[in-house]
């Protein structure tokens, strides 16, 4: 598929902003110079940082123009809960470590269909309260048909468009399908660590899995939330 010049300016800046070009709160250029260095019309680039500012990538502010936005924030892709926590909407977050190449538990092996002893790539966040709070620990794991195609899901830069529209436009791929398991445990050592927990502490675990058209796992999300800060709230008819 032919890439539109709007697009292709657009993935350039993106690239740009991932490699630390452009650090959050900096101005990137302009539409006037934009058009000059690509030598296409101010319209064609005004649409490219449409699509930028769609994807949350950059934020118009007055008197300075375009810049890169300053929190990476975790979406919920498509219409599951974010956490089915009493907080709602986006959530900032920490990035934990490198993602990396490991081989997943049996569970999370089990929802991507992955064979025994087969690695997949793991991208690591802590979830916050507006005030810091640790509220949720996140292991995201990629299958290597997906991780090999995406390559900047290894990188450590936030996707601030979102993985969920990075791995579209690099895979031709996209959810059609979700599925939340929830379940309730023990926190392990490293979830205990990373959520501030003291002693065998109950966590809410919920699995989720993306399925594209074909049924095939784009990712698995496996999120351990404390107790007090879990609650799902479910409507129906009676």
């Amino acid at each position: 598929m032919a890439t539109l010049k709007y697009e292709e300016i657009a993935e350039s800046l993106r690239a740009r902003i991932a490699e630390g070009d452009f650090a959050p709160g900096a101005t990137v250029p302009s539409t006037r110079e934009l058009s000059e260095q690509w030598s296409v019309s101010r319209a064609t680039a005004v649409k490219a940082m449409d699509v930028l500012r769609a994807d949350g990538v950059v934020e118009a502010r007055q008197g300075t123009g375009f810049v890169v936005t300053e929190v990476p924030v975790a979406r919920p892709a498509g219409g599951r809960r974010a956490g089915s926590a009493r907080v709602t909407g986006g959530m900032p977050f920490l990035r934990v470590g490198t993602p990396d190449w490991a081989t997943p538990s049996e569970r999370v092996a089990g929802a991507l269909g992955l064979d025994e002893g087969v690695q997949a790539l793991r991208r690591v966040r802590v979830q916050q309260l507006p005030d810091g709070t640790p509220h949720s620990y996140t292991e995201a794991w990629f299958p290597p048909d997906i991780a090999e195609q995406a390559p900047r899901l290894g990188q450590a830069a936030p996707l601030t468009e979102g993985t969920t529209r990075y791995v579209r436009r690099s895979t031709g791929r996209f959810p059609v399908e979700g599925e939340d398991v929830t379940t309730v445990r023990l926190a392990t050592e490293v979830e205990a660590e990373h959520l501030g927990l003291d002693g065998p502490t109950a966590v809410a675990v919920v699995l989720h899995i993306a399925y594209d058209a074909e049924h095939r796992a784009l990712v698995c999300e496996e999120g351990a939330t404390p107790a007090e800060y879990f609650e799902q709230v479910e409507t129906y008819p009676m």
